[in-house]
């Protein structure tokens, strides 16, 4: 389906060339409820992309609107800067209830600013005040934000290049390479850290994803991770664990890295959090890493109160019990029985499948040809995106919320687009 000119033209002359996702979406989004978004037209499109892990409640989830709705009707406060008010308090009181303490986890909270890139920049300069150090290691195909710091440890370069400067005091490490003859994990990045010829200087700290959404849905193993953390000790490095997109049950637990069983010096969590698409984003550090001077780092929108009520309510009906977790760790086994039969079936080169909870992703080995099936979804009322630095992957993030049947319609319209863009063999020489 094409957007009728009358109807999009108005984007194409007053809109920047840098959008994007409308490109692969040509229609006119006018309202989304559940799993569901709806054209002008009233054509429903099932949302396996909830706004790049910032749904995972689903579009306009009952609960969370209620809330919101109430509290903007008795003129609760909306901006506040970082003042004291009554939904933050409540907010971080809830969040201690229900997130920090069942995990014994003793982080304080700071609000950076709206978005995850604000986050990531708030780790990166707190790390770098605490250790008295500049560099940062980060890892291949990583993804962290598109302000200057945060491409600094961002691994793609199509989005590197765009920050139109040099992009230094950040260092790239291969993400969780295998052992090489029984060698531990880290070797060499040990022997560079150890060594006073090696040129590397000493890092403040390492930023990691636990599951790269944007580098192609690459899963770090938990016996890796545990490598890391015990290397960041060892060498007096602060870890950070970026679960901007993967955080707020993406994975099952409520952050990615609970299965591993490390503790973070500093956690990023954004999208998500707020629960209904509302901008907010959380570093999370060790107290003792507290050392910041008032004003030190602010922003204007760093306390949009609308946003603390939504989170709220999100933690009060999702994460006060293990519901959500257990479901969502179900439903990721059945969409990953699910990609591994579509795999299966292919004549063509077998495509490999990874993921974990409820974020998964196809790799093919022509990159077209994960556009192409996106493509042919969006054709079918199916929401999907690329990921991978070639887009190669074709990514699959459902809201948690989903249903069983909406789950099962999904999958089976992902593969009918893997099989109606496979290309015929071709016939040899005669």
């Amino acid at each position: 389906m094409t957007v009728p000119h009358s109807a999009s033209h108005v984007f194409e002359r007053l809109e920047s060339e840098v959008r994007s996702y409308c490109r692969g979406w040509p229609t006119v989004f006018d309202r989304a409820h559940g799993s569901h978004m709806y054209g002008e037209d009233h054509r429903p499109y099932l949302d396996f992309f909830s706004g790049a892990g910032t749904l995972n409640y689903g579009h306009n989830n009952p609960v969370l609107k209620r809330a919101l709705l109430d509290y903007i009707e008795r003129d609760g406060v909306t901006h506040a800067l970082d003042m004291s008010t009554a939904a933050k308090r409540t907010f971080l009181e809830t969040f201690q209830e229900t997130v920090l303490e069942p995990r014994e986890l003793p982080y304080k909270v700071m609000f950076p600013g709206p978005a995850g890139t604000n986050a990531v920049e708030a780790a990166l300069k707190l790390a770098r005040k605490v250790k008295g150090r500049e560099a940062v290691v980060f890892f291949t195909n990583a993804f962290h934000g598109m302000s200057l710091g945060s491409l600094a440890v961002t691994g793609n370069a199509f989005k590197r290049a765009g920050a139109g400067i040099p992009l230094v005091h950040a260092t790239p490490m291969p993400y969780d390479e295998r052992p090489d003859g029984g060698q531990p994990a880290f070797r060499w990045f040990d022997r560079l850290l150890a060594g006073e010829g090696s040129g590397l200087d000493a890092p403040a700290a390492v930023i990691v994803e636990t599951v790269q959404g944007e580098g192609g849905l690459n899963v770090a193993r938990a016996e890796w991770l545990r490598d890391l953390a015990e290397l960041c000790r060892r060498r007096d490095m602060l870890l950070i664990v970026d679960d901007i997109q993967m955080g707020c049950g993406r994975t099952g637990a409520f952050f990615s890295f609970e299965e591993s069983g490390i503790v973070p010096d500093i956690v990023t969590l954004s999208k998500s959090v707020s629960g209904y698409g509302l901008p907010m984003a959380l570093t999370l550090f060790r107290p003792e890493l507290d050392i910041w001077q008032p004003g030190e780092h602010n922003g204007t929108f760093r306390g949009f109160n609308p946003a603390f009520v939504t989170a709220t309510a999100a933690l009060e009906e999702y994460w006060r019990d293990g519901r959500l977790e257990k479901q969502t760790l179900a439903r990721g086994e059945q969409l990953e029985q699910a990609l591994r039969a579509v795999a299966a079936g292919r004549t063509d080169t077998a495509p490999d499948v990874r993921g974990r909870g409820l974020a998964w992703g196809m790799e093919f080995a022509d990159p077209s040809r994960a556009t192409a099936v996106c493509a042919r979804a969006f054709e079918l009322g199916l929401l999907l995106e690329t990921s991978g630095p070639q887009d190669e992957v074709v990514k699959l993030f459902p809201p948690l919320t989903i249903d069983d049947e909406e789950l099962e319609e999904g999958l089976a319209l992902f593969g009918r687009a893997v099989r109606e863009t496979e290309q015929p063999p071709r016939s040899g020489p005669r």
